[in-house]
């Protein structure tokens, strides 16, 4: 056999060593756990045949505590580049069965070359986090290492997208670099993430807690915010990663991808001309809406199970993929509260970095009330989504549904916050407030001096008719250019499609600036 063909064996088993990670054996505990391989997530993540591996025989450098003698190719991490439904994305999958996926010195370089590779190109991040933290034996080159992927996540913040897949551990300063992307995976009962196990919280709180309550997926979709969503096993989570691809560009030059529907663009829903309830403070479900008003009734929710009381996603009109911010009369009736406005102002954002339309659907009356949301600083939150819709230079258009009352109005992607299309349903109640605090406010002293109980409730009701009739519609808003026009309910999806192409071209610059101050 000539010398280039042993060279050519050497290198194939060098490869099929590599593709084993820590072995047979580690294998075979990881899928016990219930959890893929990390080459077998990236198999499952990326079209067939398109991935291309780097840094396969990179080692660590380590010697201390007796690391020489614990050397596997790759170092516990796989990275390299492949397509979404043809579309270039760079990827890392952390490799639990190689060390428990510790973090080294040489580990973050890897994930750190795929990174500066695919801000170079303009192409999406993901990375499939199972990792053990930090590589204790290396010290402070492991905290270096976390470090220098932190700095790029934050370089790459709107400029390409990054998505987390958490899909085994991510403690301590590991969970960072997801909390710092896009958007955040995890799976239930397989994955968690905290700053401080549980065995830290029983030392210095005296607390009990299990992995799964502290940070389990069920935890950060719910009450933290943290997961923006929670899949019942790995396969969901990949195949989520895969549709929540299809709406966004590769980079924030491009525009989003834009997937032609036989959807009708003036298809009517003649059921939204009775959606709304005749009682004001009546609930209806806001899902109906969207799902009435989308192509093909698809709509792909983002923090799901975190302040129910606003929606937020992706979905498409006429094609076009979009970022729907709406208002659910369902769950406290759809106040804004301090959850809920740091959530749409989240997703405003970042639908503003990538150059994808806001639809927003209104019905609000007003902010969570209380000590509690006062002391949480509301004020402050308030402002975030405030500031999101008042900065957002992508096309927007606004439908006010029912209820549009005070700050609440504001916030909601007013005509004043360069809101560009602003329809409203002939049921639409745009006004300071809601008649019943009104006329509590303007005729108190009228009503005070009315002892009679039957009389005093007579002239309350003439008085909110009165009010009615003058604020509680969309007429006065429209009179002042304020809606560009009152829509019927049932034409609500070909009046935004028709709205959308107009914008298609839309040109608005901000004042040039280092960077802007959000109130944090």
């Amino acid at each position: 056999m000539s010398q280039q063909l042993e060279k050519v064996k050497e290198l194939i088993a060098l490869r099929e060593k590599a593709r084993i990670g820590g072995g047979e054996k580690a294998i075979e505990k990881q899928h016990a756990q219930g959890k893929y391989t990390a080459r077998e997530r990236i198999n499952m993540l990326l079209d067939e045949g398109s991935f291309e591996e780097f840094d396969m025989f990179v080692t660590h450098r380590c010697h201390n505590f007796g690391m020489e003698s614990k050397s596997f190719l790759g170092d516990g991490v796989v990275t390299g580049y492949g397509t979404i439904a043809g579309r270039l994305v760079y990827v890392f999958a952390q490799d639990f069965t190689v060390i428990g996926g510790s973090l080294s010195e040489t580990l973050a370089m890897k994930i750190c070359k795929v990174m500066d590779q695919a801000m170079k190109v303009g192409a999406p991040i993901i990375g499939l986090n199972d990792s053990g933290g930090a590589r204790i034996q290396e010290g402070v080159n492991a905290l270096a290492g976390y470090a220098e992927i932190f700095q790029r996540n934050i370089l790459a913040s709107g400029v390409i997208p990054q998505i987390s897949a958490i899909l085994g551990p991510c403690a301590g300063g590991a969970v960072y670099s997801p909390a710092l992307t896009d958007f955040t995976i995890m799976t239930e009962g397989t994955s968690y993430m905290f700053l401080t196990g549980p065995s830290v919280v029983k030392q210095v709180l005296g607390e009990e807690v299990t992995q799964e309550q502290l940070g389990g997926a069920s935890v950060h979709a719910s009450k933290s915010g943290v997961a923006h969503f929670a899949c019942p096993n790995e396969d969901e989570a990949i195949a989520t990663i895969r549709d929540l691809m299809s709406y966004l560009p590769q980079n924030n030059m491009e525009e989003p991808n834009f997937l032609p529907t036989n959807d009708p663009i003036d298809r009517c829903e003649d059921a939204l001309n009775e959606i709304i309830p005749d009682s004001p403070n009546a609930p209806y479900d806001m899902y109906e809406v969207i799902g009435s008003i989308v192509d093909d009734g698809k709509f792909l929710e983002v923090h799901k199970d975190y302040a129910k009381n606003i929606i937020v996603g992706f979905a498409r009109f006429g094609g076009t993929a979009v970022g729907i911010v709406a208002n659910q009369p369902k769950v406290i009736a759809g106040v804004l509260d301090i959850n809920s406005s740091r959530k749409g102002a989240r997703f405003v954002r970042f639908c503003d970095a990538f150059n994808i339309p806001l639809v927003t659907l209104v019905d609000v009356p007003g902010f969570l009330p209380g000590t509690q949301q006062e002391y949480g600083g509301i004020i402050l939150h308030g402002a975030k989504l405030l500031y999101a819709y008042g900065e957002a230079t992508v096309p927007k258009v606004t439908v006010s549904l029912r209820k549009s009352y005070g700050g609440s109005h504001i916030v909601m992607s007013c005509k004043q916050l360069r809101g560009d299309i602003n329809y409203a349903w002939p049921t639409a109640n745009i006004a300071v407030m809601g008649a019943d605090g009104a006329v509590s406010v303007l005729y108190a002293k009228d009503l005070k001096a009315v002892e009679d109980p039957e009389q005093k409730k007579a002239l309350a009701e003439a008085k909110k008719k009165e009010y009615d009739d003058l604020f509680c519609n969309p007429y006065n808003a429209a009179k002042y250019g304020y809606i560009d026009d009152v829509i019927e309910p049932r034409n609500t999806r070909f009046r935004i499609i028709r709205a959308l192409e107009l914008l298609a071209n839309k040109k608005l610059v901000n004042p040039a600036k280092k960077h802007d101050n959000l109130p944090l």
